[in-house]
């Protein structure tokens, strides 16, 4: 049995325990054979040698998560606790070289919240069109509404265009019911989540009454010149290559453009082939074009968010290989019947 102690100085002890100990009983539960005890200023860990050290590791962590930081979250802790070191990809909120992007209505500073975020705000600065490439919950959208909004408030730009495709994800667009706005507003809803946390509701309708903001369907840009605005097209890889081409042959010379999109949720129909892709492979390497690529590191919903898609990415790599594996054998069978025919 050992017994570690740790003496906690210089942080809220109640930020590191938690309400009701909520914090320290995430440890607990996920090391049940470990007893933990904080009194005072001290935590006393007491258990087998390698559990007992693992807790001591997380603990030591929290606290210096809390040093740099006014609390911890049950995410954060639950991260430290899987074994990922989120300090490695999180940005503080103190860190003076992260600065606000926008404030929400609410008055609470918008920030990138991790290292590939804000490489994305810093690349919107260098260049006129930028792709930003990665799975759901990293931020993608909400980061580059965030921008678009900086944008029109520094009046660098006269307009927001805010645009997706208008692709059913297994559902049927024509059974919804409504006119035509009620049936494509669903599927511009995250776009006016994002907006309607950076700004008033009344402000937002007035804005998008007079058309500063415009959010529409992807084909409503076909035979328009956007120019003088920041440009969004949303989910990006159910747009096929032409669609891509059209949206870009839009652009006026003073337009700024944000992409977004996520490769492993491609909802087009079997016989389509997302453009994004090609396009990606298409533009690299051209000047004044963009490519930031975000990964499950920069996942900041749900914890378990980030799980799913590592256990997507797994499953997927692993279907690939069997099917090359089986390619492979076919190709060599293949030859095999070649050689012995020849024979």
């Amino acid at each position: 049995m050992n017994e570690i102690i740790i003496k906690v100085e210089g942080i809220d002890l109640l930020g590191l325990l938690g309400e009701r100990n909520e914090k320290i009983d995430l440890i607990r539960n996920a090391y049940p054979n470990v007893k933990i005890t904080a009194r005072g200023d001290q935590i006393k860990i007491s258990g087998d040698e390698k559990p007992a050290y693992d807790v001591r590791r997380i603990i030591e962590k929290m606290v210096h998560v809390l040093q740099t930081e006014d609390q911890i979250s049950r995410q954060l802790v639950m991260d430290i606790i899987n074994g990922d070191n989120p300090q490695e990809y999180r940005i503080s909120e103190k860190d003076s070289s992260n600065p606000v992007i926008v404030y929400s209505r609410t008055g609470k500073p918008i920030k990138a919240k991790t290292q590939n975020q804000r490489v994305l705000v810093n690349s919107s600065i260098n260049n006129d069109i930028l792709f930003a490439i990665g799975p759901a919950g990293t931020g993608k959208t909400y980061t580059a509404v965030a921008l678009a909004v900086r944008a029109l408030k520094n009046k660098i730009v006269k307009k927001i265009i805010l645009t997706r495709p208008a692709v059913e994800a297994g559902e049927s667009l024509g059974f919804l019911p409504g006119d035509l706005k009620d049936k494509v507003d669903p599927y511009l809803r995250p776009l006016y989540d994002a907006l309607e946390d950076m700004i008033p509701r009344e402000k937002l309708a007035k804005m998008v009454e007079e058309r500063i903001i415009e959010i529409a369907p992807l084909a409503f840009m076909r035979g328009r010149t956007l120019d003088n605005a920041f440009i969004i097209l949303d989910e990006a890889q159910n747009a096929t290559t032409l669609q891509i081409k059209m949206f870009l042959t839009r652009l006026g010379p003073s337009a700024k453009c944000i992409i977004t999109g996520d490769l492993s949720q491609i909802d087009l129909p079997r016989n389509q082939q997302s453009g994004l892709v090609r396009c990606l492979d298409i533009l690299k390497g051209i000047k004044g074009i963009g490519i930031v690529k975000l990964s499950a590191e920069d996942v900041v919903r749900h914890r378990l968010v980030k799980q799913i898609i590592l256990a997507y990415d797994k499953s997927d790599n692993e279907r690939k290989k069997a099917k090359l594996e089986k390619e492979a054998q076919k190709e060599k069978k293949e030859t095999e019947n070649k050689d012995k025919n020849k024979k």
